[in-house]
């Protein structure tokens, strides 16, 4: 896996409208279920993981842990971001792909 091809699609997906980023948003957007997959920063608080992954599950969306705050917010041209949802099939499933489907 090349982390910079991750991080490129995380850009293109930011660039086409469809990414949804930052804690509060995707816990205050309410309709988990329109997500295809949630990147959550390895380098986010475990109480932040933990609620996340519940989040997921309970919601049976895709999750991965990848990358860090840092870098994934200057992927899609924003301050640090913990985590990531994307909104489009087929940007989630090429960066599955390419992360190796590591959930």
């Amino acid at each position: 896996m090349n982390e910079n091809d991750v991080y490129n699609y995380l850009g293109i997906a930011q660039r086409a409208g469809k990414i949804v980023s930052g804690e509060n948003t995707l816990l205050s957007k309410g309709n988990f279920n329109r997500y295809m997959l949630l990147v959550i920063a390895t380098d986010a608080s475990e109480a932040v993981k933990k609620r996340f992954v519940n989040k997921a599950i309970n919601n049976k969306v895709e999750y991965l842990l990848f990358g860090d705050k840092e870098k994934l917010g200057l992927s899609i041209g924003k301050s640090p971001r913990t985590v990531l949802a994307l909104i489009d099939r087929n940007l989630s499933q090429k960066i599955e792909e390419l992360i190796g489907g590591e959930v």
